[in-house]
């Protein structure tokens, strides 16, 4: 089958012939029909610190999708040949004390697709049959490739307080935009959307934003105090993962109020942990995939309800032969979210 792998320790990923997988006793074979691009595959196509100290080549990578399934092992009982799946890309252990105590998305043991295993960027991928996700019949295919970096989205937005509260995400990528949305559904009082680019400003917008901040023209921070009646924001979502941004979320988030970190840094960052955590008293979350498979059913039932009007968010669709031109793209910053069809 082709496939996109990084296969050198290097910027970029190169088109390769790879073996079909086949899939074990409990695992599914998927047919790609969808796969949109993530900012982790961003990391790995740059080849920055992150993933220098993650990935080990060659690997297959991508790891939000939809499809069919194919093939089924001899011991698959959840799903038949022709069902369509979204996947969840975090693999549990199943045995350590986080999967038996029910957050096996932050396993001992983590295996993530596209990252530890071979991922979505090919014509086939295997998962395990409980990582596969029946695709509801009023969610098209397209939709539900980016069901997983919704799942993201609604982690991050609901482990706050967002009904009736000041609100500011820090990043418009396709995750803080989906934020954008569902903290604008879920009853904030306002939502600041701040980033450095207009074309995702305007489509934070869209999403639901009551206000949007360019922050190489105006300061983030003296915006959000001004619109708080210098109090801050009392949630504060930091999804860019620029070190520049999460200083100015932990300044923008008032005493006694929430920063929920999404975004991943490309190495270490500095941050005033006095000033900025302990004499505020800050409450700080680190959010990594979604609660396996509590957000699932979550996000299955936003989308069911219409109120979620995720229609903005796809602003590009090409084959996936074309995925450096994406990734270029995703690099400019001048999209949402880009849907590869395999």
């Amino acid at each position: 089958m082709k496939a996109f792998a990084k296969v050198r320790p290097e910027p970029g990923l190169v088109q390769i012939e790879a073996e079909k997988p086949r899939p074990g006793n409990h695992e599914v074979l998927v047919k790609v029909k969808v796969t949109s691009v993530c900012g982790t595959d961003y990391h790995i196509y740059r080849w920055d610190e992150w993933a220098q100290a993650h990935i080990k080549p060659p690997r297959i990578i991508g790891h939000e999708f939809a499809g069919e399934i194919v093939e089924t092992g001899s011991d698959v009982t959840t799903h038949k040949l022709g069902d369509l799946v979204a996947a969840e890309s975090h693999i549990g252990c199943g045995r350590c004390y986080q999967c038996r105590t029910g957050n096996s998305h932050i396993c001992e043991r983590l295996a993530i697709i596209g990252v530890d295993v071979d991922g979505s960027f090919a014509e086939y991928v295997k998962i395990p049959e409980q990582n596969a996700w029946p695709i509801p019949s009023e969610v098209p295919v397209e939709t539900a490739s980016i069901l997983e970096p919704l799942g993201n989205a609604v982690h991050a937005a609901f482990a706050a307080d967002i009904a009736g509260s000041d609100v500011s995400i820090f990043g418009c990528g396709p995750v803080g935009l989906s934020a954008v949305a569902l903290t604008s559904v879920a009853g904030a009082l306002s939502v600041t959307a701040i980033d450095i680019n207009d074309y995702r400003l305007k489509l934070a917008q869209r999403m639901g934003a009551s206000k949007i901040v360019n922050s190489r023209e105006l300061d983030p921070v003296a915006e959000i105090h001004r619109d708080t009646e210098g109090r801050g924001a009392r949630v504060v979502l930091e999804m860019s993962g620029n070190e520049v941004a999460i200083r100015q979320a932990f300044r923008a988030v008032r005493n006694g109020g929430t920063v929920i970190l999404f975004g991943l840094p490309s190495g270490e960052i500095r941050l005033n942990v006095a000033d900025d955590l302990i004499f505020k008293e800050a409450h700080v979350q680190g959010i990594v995939g979604r609660e396996i498979f509590r957000t699932w059913y979550t996000v299955e039932s936003l989308l069911k309800s219409g109120k979620l009007n995720l229609q903005p968010l796809i602003t590009h669709r090409m084959p996936l032969n074309r995925l450096d031109d994406a990734m270029k793209l995703v690099g400019s910053g001048e999209c949402g979210k880009i849907v590869l069809s395999a």
